[in-house]
């Protein structure tokens, strides 16, 4: 108790010094305009499964608590709780010189703690946080950590069209620590190469391991690969130091979309990720997932657009992120959001499906048996300055 209570005192008084400092940095941009900007958003929601549970339920055995069986949601990141819930605080201050600058991106808040679920100590607020270096007019160097370049679908909800994330995002990397060039081709082409830590630690690299990251895009068209060891690569058996074999993981993803109309626009999103052996033991089958995502958008006029995310994902082996027993399991969603835009403010009325080709123990019903499927409903309120 004591711990939580200095952490949550330090992560209070952080909150205020940064509030501080680029509050003055922002006067300071009206009257001198320098390149300091600050910026973010805060977010809330309220959720409702249709045919799922939607109250925890704890476990008593020999009238004492053992556990809690948890409300029925998605096998996916963010808005998986019930009735009114917090998003997060996003708050992101940087400075764009002509040849250097920095970005400090800090989040408070459930969706926040979940983002940066591979940080440790105080760091576990920091979303993203690296300094770059424009070498040329083609060429950016960035060392830090910053958030992942694979995937359709961001860590903010300003990012994103829907507000319920996918599952192809959900158990992808969210964040990276390293370094990163960025290549400007020409003729709409970019290029870029990275030296990672392995996936989501962001804070130090806790094995020596490191992960390669490569994207090559045009026109709004991007593919990505990412190769590297993912586990600990030193364990003390019986007092003898041992090296497990761990398969590398390979994720290769495709991310873009078009301009159909002025009006309607598609965006896609198709990955496949091959995590290989995860355990100590030899014989420890292979996991990993592969999936698309369809993500049409028709906006009807200047307040209101409405959006479509149909995603198909499946699972090697049983790699978890549907909650079936069965290996190779599957699952269909869809989601239909619609967004009102009233000033920054942005209203996501949201309905979705999630239908799995086996029961899963993510959807259970209100008499807590598992279902292949879960609909629910959710109303989003982002706000972004």
């Amino acid at each position: 108790m004591k711990q939580n209570t200095f952490q949550n005192y330090t992560k209070s008084a952080f909150f205020a010094v940064f509030i501080l400092v680029f509050t003055g940095l922002k006067a300071q941009e009206d009257e001198k305009k320098p390149a300091f900007h600050f910026n973010g958003s805060v977010d809330a929601y309220y959720r409702s499964n249709l045919n799922g549970l939607n109250s925890s339920v704890p476990i008593l055995e020999a009238g004492e608590e053992t556990g809690t069986i948890p409300v029925a949601a998605p096998g996916t990141s963010f808005a998986n709780d019930t009735g009114f819930a917090l998003g997060m605080i996003n708050l992101i201050g940087s400075y764009e010189g002509k040849k250097v600058g920095f970005v400090a991106d800090l989040v408070f808040g459930p969706r926040g703690e979940d983002a940066v679920f591979g940080s440790v100590g105080s760091s576990n607020i920091i979303n993203q946080l690296y300094v770059y270096w424009n070498v040329s007019e083609t060429v950016t160097l960035t060392l830090g950590n910053f958030n992942t370049f694979l995937g359709y679908e961001v860590i903010s909800p300003v990012g994103n069209f829907n507000y319920s994330t996918s599952y192809m995002f959900s158990y992808g990397p969210f964040s990276h620590a390293g370094i990163k060039a960025d290549f400007t081709l020409g003729a709409d082409w970019t290029a870029m190469l990275a030296v990672m830590n392995q996936t989501d630690f962001t804070a130090f690299n806790p094995v020596s391991d490191l992960s390669f990251g490569a994207q090559l895009g045009y026109k709004g068209q991007y593919l990505n690969l990412l190769f590297g060891r993912q586990g600990i690569d030193k364990v003390l058996v019986d007092g003898e130091l041992q090296e497990p074999d761990i398969a590398s993981l390979f994720q290769i993803d495709y991310t873009g979309g078009f301009d159909i109309t002025e009006d309607f626009y598609l965006g896609i999103n198709a990955t496949y990720q091959d995590t290989g052996d995860v355990g100590y033991d030899e014989d420890t089958p292979d996991i990993g997932f592969y999936g698309i995502a369809l993500y049409p958008q028709y906006k009807t006029s200047d307040r209101f657009t409405l959006g479509l995310r149909g995603e198909y994902f499946a699972e090697k082996g049983n790699f978890g992120a549907i909650g079936t027993e069965v290996e190779d399991s599957s699952v269909f969603a869809l989601t239909l959001t619609g967004n009102v835009s009233i000033g920054k403010l942005d209203i996501k009325p949201e309905i979705r499906f999630d239908n799995a080709s086996d029961d899963s123990i993510y959807f259970l019903n209100k008499d807590l048996e598992s279902q292949n499927s879960l609909a629910s409903v959710l109303l989003a309120a982002v706000f972004s300055f």
